[in-house]
């Protein structure tokens, strides 16, 4: 990709805004459409484009693949402890009302922001180690 001149300068450009507008999805999702899934996958691409204009070496330098792979169950740990948290407070599974009784919307949104985060986490680290999966495979 060194001769792909526009490619490199518009990817460098354009990976930024993905990551923010991921940002904002994950932010938006507590409130209106979006959440963790949707952020996630906007992560994943923007790391996708970023493998396939630099290099899945490049790739794997920035976020090693030993961390993405590890994200997976620390995602879906999160998204579980939640649950079991207001268990353990008394709740049902993700009710989100036992994690603050004194201030119940506070805790449901500090439960929906955490499972949302597992759900991010999960997702995105899911789709890059598909990526790398299927870019480390010979021709």
């Amino acid at each position: 990709m060194k001769h792909h001149l526009i490619l490199l300068v518009v990817s460098k450009l354009l990976i930024p805004f993905l990551l923010l507008f991921a940002f904002y999805v994950q932010m938006h999702g507590d409130f209106g459409p979006g959440g963790g899934f949707q952020a996630g996958a906007i992560a994943a691409a923007a790391i996708v484009l970023y493998a396939l204009i630099f290099g899945r070496r490049a790739s794997e330098k920035a976020i090693p693949p030993r961390i993405v792979e590890a994200g997976i169950p620390i995602g879906v740990l999160i998204f579980a402890g939640v649950g079991v948290a207001n268990l353990l407070m008394g709740g049902n599974y993700l009710e989100y009302n036992a994690i603050n009784p004194a201030h119940p919307v506070e805790g449901q949104h500090l439960g929906i922001m955490l499972v949302e985060a597992g759900v991010f986490i999960t997702v995105f680290c899911t789709l890059v180690t598909i990526f790398n999966t299927f870019a480390r495979r010979g021709r």
